[in-house]
């Protein structure tokens, strides 16, 4: 279950939107709670959560949770605290600090990445977009090295549709690893994702081949096929297209920050009470 944690007015500010009915989830003395508010309080306290995917449990915590906070709401403005001094300088504290993070978003928002830009990046970086070697293999996993051996020997001699259909069968029957039931099909992986011996017999075979003796490794002894080997190749621009516009935005948005920032702080009077009136330490 996700954890709910008190969450600050900044977090669980957004942005005005129409109303209708069917967004409404519940209403406290008159008050609407939305399904945007829960989807602001579910995002502010897991970010990688959304409000409709949560369990019915989880959503009726969020609703009751929220229900709590607009009666701690009206209680705390019943007993004056809005009106008090301390009140009035944090809500400046935040009006402050949201007024910011909405600029800031403003200004990434206006930054624009053309088409033209983000080839040119690609074209110029191509060697960091580069799919590795992938190899696509089949294992049969076994307890002891007598049996891989059998399961060799009774493959010994086939090539072919005839081998990968034999090798299917008998991994179906016989393998103990979870990829059994198909085939001992492991799809397709590149260098270093699987165990350093296993790796290694299967970079040394050919496509249509298996190992003429058993693998051992720490899971038990493999016969392994292999399919195909796929060389590596450059990524296609397209595929990594909307990610390098990020990146670009990113780094544009962080350029224009770093030129607003000095501008404003040349022109601005700074005084830093650190420091005495010729600029050294105290």
């Amino acid at each position: 279950m996700i954890k709910l944690a008190k969450t600050s007015l900044i977090a669980a500010a957004v942005m005005a939107t129409s109303v209708v009915a069917s967004d409404i989830l519940v209403t406290v003395n008159g008050k609407n709670i939305t399904k945007q508010d829960a989807e602001a309080f579910v995002s502010a306290t897991a970010p990688n959560a959304h409000y409709e995917q949560l369990k019915p449990e989880q959503k009726a915590l969020v609703k009751k949770t929220l229900v709590e906070k607009a009666l701690f709401s009206e209680l705390a403005k019943k007993e004056g605290i809005d009106k008090t001094p301390e009140f009035k300088r944090n809500m400046q504290k935040i009006g402050d600090e949201l007024a910011v993070n909405m600029w800031m978003k403003k200004q990434m928002d206006n930054t624009v990445v053309s088409d033209s830009e983000a080839k040119a990046f690609y074209d110029k970086n191509k060697e960091k977009f580069i799919m590795p070697e992938t190899v696509h293999a089949r294992h049969i996993l076994v307890k002891n090295e007598k049996e891989a051996q059998d399961i060799i020997k009774q493959l010994k001699g086939l090539k072919g549709d005839k081998l990968k259909a034999k090798f299917i069968e008998l991994a179906k029957a016989k393998s103990t690893g979870p990829s059994g039931p198909k085939g001992g099909d492991l799809g397709n992986f590149k260098k270093g994702q699987m165990v350093p011996e296993f790796s290694k017999a299967v970079w040394a075979l050919k496509p249509g081949e298996i190992t003429t003796k058993p693998v051992k490794t720490q899971f038990g002894y493999h016969v392994i096929y292999l399919e195909e080997k796929n060389k590596s190749q450059p990524v296609p621009y397209e595929a990594v297209k909307a990610k390098i516009v990020q990146t670009l935005k990113q780094q544009e948005f962080a350029k224009k920050i770093a030129g607003i920032a000095k501008e404003l702080t040349a022109k601005a009077k700074i005084v830093d009470m650190d420091k005495d009136a010729n600029g050294t330490k105290k």
